[in-house]
This record gives C-alpha cells, sequence and structure tokens, in this order.
C-alpha cells in the first residue's frame, strides 16, 4: 500500500478531453491506452529522459515539438509496452501511430505527441494500437481518474492532483496525472507525468517555468537510482483563459501552483514505490553548489546499505555516513559535517554526537516518515531528495515483472 498517498481534489482542464480504453496491450485487460485532446491554440512544453537508450516515442516526441513550435493537439499514451530498444521499426510504428491519431481528429501529425511505458524490447503491435486509437478517438469524455488509471504499470494507484489560483479575477486550474514505482530516478523521470493548466502561455515560457519546477520535484525523486528510457513530463497550456507571462504581476502565482502541483506528482510516485513502507526526506545543506548538494542527497537516497536500514528501522549511522564520504565531494572536512536522523543529532566534530544513542536514532526512523538531514558545513546550499526504503517486497515485484 503507498506511503501516506493523500492526494488534493482534482478539477477538469478547460479544453481538455480525454479517451482511456483497454486496446489489448496489457494481458489483464486493464485500460492500456489514453488520448488526450487538446484545443487550438494550445502550447506545450516537455522534459525527457537523458537515457542514451531512449524509446522511439520519445524521439519522435521531441521532433514533433521541435516542427510544431510547441502546438500541440494530441497526446498519445499507452501503458504496457515501452517501445524502447526497438530500433528503427519502433520509429516506423510510432510514426504511424500518430498518423492515425491525426487522421482520426484531422489535425496535423505534428501535432501528435506519442508516450509508451512498460516492458523494454518489444514493438508495439500495429493492429492493436490502430484499432484502440480508432476506438479511443470516438470516446473522449472528461474522465480524468480514468486517464491516469490507464497510465499505470506497477502502480497501486492512480496519481491525479490539481491546484487554483485566481489571477485577474478569473480562476485558473492546473491539473495534472504522474506515473511510476519503479526504474525511478529521473535524469532530465519508469516515470510519465502530464500537467495541464486552462492559461493562455507560449511554449517558450512554459518551458522554463517546467524545467523550474521539474528540478525541484520529478528530478529531485529516486526509488532504486535507474533513469527509464521512457521518461517524459508534459505541460500544455489550453490558452482557454487568462494570457500569463513572467513579465505579469500574478507568473509567481502561476510558477509557486505548479511547482507545488508538480511536488504533490512527484512525492506520490515515491509513496507509492514498489515495495515502499516508508517516505524518506534527505535534506542536504552547507554545500558549496546545488549540484554538491544533490550529490550528497542521492549517495545516501540511492544507498541499499542505507534504504535497507530505514526499512528495518535500524539506526546505523554507519551507514549514513558511509554514503556522505562516498558522494565524492572533494576537501570535504568530517570534523564539519553534522548528521541526524528526526530531530535527533547523531554525528558531530567527527564523532558521534554527545548524548546520542541507537534507541534515540530508531525512535526515529520507526514512523512511516523519515526525515534525515545533513550539514556539510561548506556553504549555504541546500536542497531536499525524496526517496523509499528498499524491502523484500521490491525485490519480488521486480523479478517477477515479466512472468
Amino acid at each position: 500500500m503507498p506511503v501516506n498517498l493523500n492526494l488534493p481534489p482534482w478539477h477538469p482542464v478547460p479544453g481538455v478531453t480525454l479517451s482511456s480504453i483497454s486496446a489489448g496491450i496489457k494481458a489483464d485487460g486493464s485500460d492500456d491506452m489514453l488520448l488526450v485532446s487538446l484545443p487550438v491554440g494550445s502550447q506545450t512544453a516537455s522534459v525527457f529522459t537523458q537515457n542514451a537508450f531512449c524509446a522511439a516515442p520519445v524521439t519522435v516526441a521531441r521532433e514533433h515539438l521541435t516542427q510544431s513550435e510547441g502546438q500541440s493537439r494530441a497526446l498519445l499514451i499507452n501503458s504496457g509496452n515501452a517501445n524502447a530498444g526497438t530500433g528503427e521499426p519502433g520509429i516506423v510504428a510510432t510514426r504511424l501511430h500518430c498518423s492515425a491519431v491525426a487522421n482520426a481528429m484531422a489535425i496535423p501529425v505534428e501535432s501528435v505527441l506519442p508516450f509508451s511505458t512498460g516492458v523494454i524490447g518489444e514493438l508495439l503491435d500495429d493492429e492493436v494500437m490502430l484499432s484502440g486509437i480508432a476506438s479511443a478517438a470516438q470516446q473522449m469524455s472528461d474522465d480524468w481518474p480514468a486517464a491516469a488509471r490507464a497510465i499505470m504499470t506497477t502502480d497501486t494507484l492512480p496519481k491525479l492532483s490539481s491546484r487554483q489560483v485566481v489571477i485577474d479575477g478569473t480562476t485558473i486550474t492546473l491539473t495534472g496525472m504522474s506515473k511510476g514505482a519503479g526504474m525511478i530516478q529521473p535524469n532530465m523521470a519508469t516515470m510519465l507525468a502530464y500537467v495541464f493548466t486552462d492559461a493562455t502561455i507560449v511554449a517558450s515560457d512554459l518551458q522554463v517555468a517546467l524545467d523550474t519546477a521539474v528540478d525541484a520535484s520529478f528530478n529531485s525523486i529516486t526509488v532504486d537510482s535507474d533513469t527509464s528510457t521512457n521518461d517524459a513530463c508534459v505541460l500544455s497550456a489550453t490558452a482557454q483563459s487568462v494570457e500569463l507571462s513572467p513579465s505579469h504581476v500574478a507568473w509567481p502565482q502561476f510558477t509557486d501552483a505548479l511547482n507545488a502541483l508538480c511536488l504533490d506528482l512527484a512525492h506520490a510516485i515515491v509513496r507509492d514505490a514498489e515495495g515502499a513502507t516508508k517516505f524518506i526526506t534527505v535534506n542536504v545543506s552547507g554545500g558549496r553548489s546545488v549540484q554538491e548538494s544533490k550529490t550528497v542527497a542521492y549517495a545516501i537516497a540511492n544507498s541499499p546499505l542505507v534504504k535497507t536500514a530505514m526499512f528495518a528501522s535500524d539506526a546505523n549511522v554507519g551507514r549514513l555516513l558511509m554514503a556522505v564520504g562516498k558522494a565524492g565531494i572533494n576537501e570535504l572536512d568530517s570534523e564539519q559535517v553534522k548528521v541526524s536522523i528526526g530531530d535527533v543529532l547523531a554525528f558531530e566534530r567527527g564523532g558521534i554526537a554527545k548524548g546520542y544513542t541507537e534507541e534515540k536514532g530508531a525512535a526515529q526512523m520507526a514512523g512511516e516518515e523519515i526525515s534525515v538531514y545533513v550539514d556539510l558545513g561548506r556553504g549555504k546550499q541546500t536542497v531536499s531528495v525524496y526517496t523509499s526504503d528498499l524491502s523484500h517486497d521490491y525485490v519480488s515485484i521486480n523479478a517477477d515483472y515479466r512472468s
């Protein structure tokens, strides 16, 4: 079960219609295709995986975004098959599927953005995809929860959330969905995220806002340190409401809402991580740069020894020190480093803190929410990275994934 996963209520976004169906990609018969329709004038920004073996849909989506200058009209998303590691046949198939969407919706093919998630190394069945696209295009609705379920793979629950802000007397809605539970350390995150707003915003401004939001959310989570071949985060503005840009006095209201929404969805991925029993926040302060602080945070968050200790509520400070020390920070002075588990100081001045006991540390680790604090004592930069523990179930889920 997800760890304390409680998302805010969701709201439909004017201009967005959706269709989720069972096309027959997944063997269990659950919904596995989502078609999203966007109105004329919509603008889209995106962030994609940096994995060198990026999937065919990632390649084609990048091409279409460039060709259309961000003027997207449809998103085609399938789960159960990643269409990754499929070479040129995968590219050809993806383009065929985009053409089918364009024909069914009477829109330019370059305005169709394709996305896939699931098993790597298998071609998508063209017959299944084309039949599904034809069916989905005839069933557009506003069933957002069904849409969030259709993009799931090993997720246990759909991840759907909203934020609303009032600008110039008008309520602006931002609603997003994400999927992901394993193969999660975004380097941009198996993760997909789609955020929609009814505001009128040009693609270049959307891109700046999305890059900032992703850095503190989807680019600050890890389950197992593995970056998927298919990761993507998309932000679309449907141009049904107030026109916004960085020069607008209310732009910070919009970006604050976007940042909060993305953090909701990123946290939801970690809380629903494969086999997770705990949600862990690793806070690293005192770095000379953001990258330095994030490097240390990820060294802790990705350590199997730290993650298994968290699962067992084993307050082994040595594992935390090991992770900090292996991060490769030049000229790190251990005498300046402080480590706390929750509000219990565990390490300072090069040794175990006076009065610290493993019983005190274990008490901080016994709950479902754990915070680790590391002060590097050499600068002013602070970051937070979010992760899960490593349980027996994680191994079972991934050992059995294709069986």
